[in-house]
């Protein structure tokens, strides 16, 4: 049975229950009294646009007024007010945030200030503060996430290897003890269905549950291309005592789709090629899907051993599996006739990887004299198994843009591309003190001791490749902020960060140079300068920081050997950010923000058949991008509420790829909302993104593989809680 079926027979069960729910409890008015009280206090910590907390930004409870770093929380209210389902939904809403090349729909993938993880293996994520995304990972949903945090800077100081840009961290959905059980249903545009049920409630009076449920067909505005998700998230939270708390989180993702990598923008005299379907598939629709399955597994034990002095130990295994073959385009300038006719491989993948985390720390407060320390020190260590599998074949038909034929030959035999094994080990030592030195004043640093040991062994000829390389890494920063009142703060900082080169090297040696040897992690360092505002209210707030960013040792192509790379290259980015958010009043709630961000490389880049020169940008990076988001909500005179909203997001050109080849044309996109409330119990929902059908291009890696943005969609929703 598949995944649609599952979603068809889902729908009318669960508008069954909705309707049935609707009418039992209007017939009981004090039970409706109740379970009212419970929802709201359950919603409180989630509701407004603005928070206050720093949350993964020092690991403290630290005010986010006080931390000498930009962070941009994206709140559970925001993600019901645009109905995101998936992580990417929130892309559009930070600033400094830009799509990038999304391996064909298998990845979520942004960078930050500028900085994108590497093309094979993605930007650093983090799930509850451990890694959320080492190897090859389905897309995130969002039916079980609680808020997204936007870590500006370097995060390695606490998190370890990562971007200087930035470190997305997704906090879940937590056990509740007070009942709460919501329903969803979704039929949007393009033959795009979704359910989905959030259960929560004590099991007894210790321990309680939360279940989460959520399938997903989705189709397309592309050709051939449709998405198949489903999701299952149970959690539990024990109080062991009045001080000790154990939760444990699973969460299974299954996700499938056809690898899409877009269309052709170009030929091989370099003009534009004219008149393209922004809809048209170049891949073929017999070759199949691409299935992922990743299990992940959460289990941590909190305790306060007085008021001032708490700990956490926890314990985090991930499995992630990747297979499936494709038929795409090849990437190159000279894959693409004048008359629009392109060249195409096969390719099969067979990926899987495991991560296994440990983590243990102790925070306390105490006083040296007139000084307020705030103290976090911990421990951290990680073991990582990739094994990676990609097949290749003989040439496949090309097809043309304009008159494209499926099916022309059969598909033929795949042989080994490449055969690797890495496998990664670290353990470290963080510690961290924030520091009162008056109530205006405050100082933080931080250092991180980290041993790091990569081992690479490809097996794609025989007798295969090994080599090891260990590296001790320190990673500082230090931050200090002035509170000049309790509306306004300004502060400035520095911090160091490094990430592990484990990309393509060239033929079938993955993660090795010309040699046989591993390459040496990126470095970077960063400067932050930067100015809060909170309201009086702590219901609105914003942030404006100034950030100098350079990262070294990015893996460039070896002039010896230009089939191989070599770390030796530099890129820089420096820029303006400005975020808003909050309640404007008490009927009107506002998200904007603003971002000049020049983003470009610092040396020059040797490609395989040409140099990119040093200045020139980044790829998919645009100097300009804003967004602002506004909804009214009026409530009505039943004790229903009706909001309306609506907003816009803007992206400046970006170039296409390594080569700089040409420039993606800048975009505004509008988008509208509304709901009825109808009671405490219905509500009913209407949504178009992209108003105005407007043509667009997200990212893209070369000319060969550009993608385009999604039009006009409607969509229609019903949320039911019972």
């Amino acid at each position: 049975m598949t995944h649609k079926t599952h979603v068809r027979r889902l729908l009318p069960a669960l508008l069954a229950i909705a309707c049935t729910s609707h009418a039992e409890t209007t017939e009981n008015p004090d039970q409706l009294e109740e379970i009212t009280v419970k929802a709201t206090t359950t919603r409180n910590k989630a509701s407004d646009y603005y928070q206050k907390d720093a949350g993964g930004a020092t690991r403290t409870d630290t005010p986010l007024q006080e931390t000498s770093q930009s962070v941009k929380i994206i709140s559970r209210q925001v993600l019901d007010d645009i109905h995101a389902t998936r992580l990417d939904d929130t892309f559009d809403l930070v600033s400094g945030v830009s799509r990038q090349n999304n391996y064909g729909g298998l990845w979520d993938n942004f960078a930050i200030r500028g900085f994108a993880g590497h093309d094979n293996t993605g930007p650093a994520m983090l799930r509850n503060g451990f890694s959320g995304n080492r190897g090859v990972n389905p897309p995130r949903d969002t039916a079980n996430t609680e808020r997204v945090e936007f870590l500006k800077g370097p995060a390695a100081a606490l998190y370890g290897n990562s971007e200087p840009g930035g470190t997305l961290n997704v906090v879940t959905k937590k056990p509740q003890f007070k009942s709460s059980n919501v329903a969803e249903v979704y039929a949007g545009s393009y033959d795009t269905y979704l359910t989905s049920i959030d259960s929560t409630g004590a099991l007894s009076e210790n321990l309680a549950y939360r279940m989460i449920v959520a399938a997903e067909d989705k189709g397309s505005f592309r050709d051939y291309v449709d998405s198949e998700r489903l999701l299952i998230a149970p959690s539990f939270t024990w109080l062991l005592g009045p001080s000790t708390t154990l939760n444990y989180e699973l969460e299974y993702l299954k996700h499938r789709t056809p690898i899409d990598r877009g269309i052709a923008l170009r030929d091989s005299n370099g003009n534009r090629l004219p008149h393209i379907k922004l809809s048209r598939f170049l891949g073929e629709p017999n070759a199949g899907d691409v299935t992922m399955e990743a299990y992940t597994h959460q289990l941590s034990l909190e305790h306060e051993f007085s008021e001032r002095w708490r700990g956490r130990i926890g314990i985090a295994y991930k499995d992630n599996k990747t297979e499936g073959n494709t038929v795409e385009q090849l990437t190159g300038i000279n894959r693409v006739t004048p008359g629009g006719t392109v060249s195409r491989r096969q390719r099969g993948r067979d990926f899987d990887s495991d991560d296994l985390s440990l983590q243990a720390e102790l925070n306390g407060k105490f006083e040296t004299g007139s000084i307020n320390h705030d103290f976090l020190v911990g421990i951290e260590a990680y073991r990582f198994n990739n094994h990676q599998i990609q097949l290749t074949s003989a040439a496949v038909a090309p097809i043309n843009l304009y008159a494209p034929v499926y099916g022309q030959q059969a598909l033929p035999h795949l042989t080994t591309l490449s055969d690797f094994k890495e496998k990664q080990t670290d353990i470290a030592l963080f510690v961290q003190d924030q520091l009162s030195l008056t109530e205006k004043w405050k100082l933080m640093g931080g250092l991180r001791f980290e041993s790091y040991r990569q081992e690479l062994h490809t097996r794609h000829n025989s007798p295969g490749t090994e080599a090891k390389q260990d590296h001790f890494v320190v990673s500082p920063r230090a931050g200090i902020t002035y509170v000049a009142s309790p509306q306004v703060s300004l502060y400035g900082s520095f911090s160091r960060s490094f990430r592990p080169n484990s990309g393509a090297a060239g033929g079938s040696q993955y993660g090795l140079d010309a040699t046989g040897k591993g390459f040496n992690p990126e470095r970077s360092r960063a400067f932050e300068l930067g100015l809060k505002y909170q309201s009086l209210n702590q219901r609105l707030g914003g942030n404006i920081a100034l950030f100098d960013i350079t990262k070294h040792n990015v893996l460039t192509a070896d002039p010896a050997d230009p089939g191989f790379s070599i770390a030796a290259g530099e890129v820089r980015s420096r820029g303006l950010e400005l975020d808003l958010s909050g309640q404007l009043t008490e009927c009107l709630r506002l998200i904007a923000s603003y971002a000049y961000v020049d983003a470009y490389l610092g040396k020059d880049l040797q490609a395989a058949s040409s140099i990119v020169e040093a200045g020139s940008r980044l790829m998919n990076i645009p100097k300009h991008s804003a967004n602002t988001l506004l909804m009214h909500e009026q409530p009505l005179t039943n004790g229903g509420k009706l909001g309306l909203g609506g907003g816009f997001s803007y992206v400046g050109k970006r170039t296409d790829g390594p080569e700089a080849l040409f420039d993606l044309p800048s975009y505004v996109t509008v988008r509208l909302m509304t709901y009825w409330q109808i009671d405490e119990k219905l509500r009913l929902s209407f949504d178009v993104t992209n108003l105005f059908d407007r043509e667009y291009y997200t990212s893209s890696y070369t000319n060969t593989w550009a993608m385009p943005g999604t039009p006009r969609m409607m969509t229609l929703g019903l949320q039911a809680k019972f």
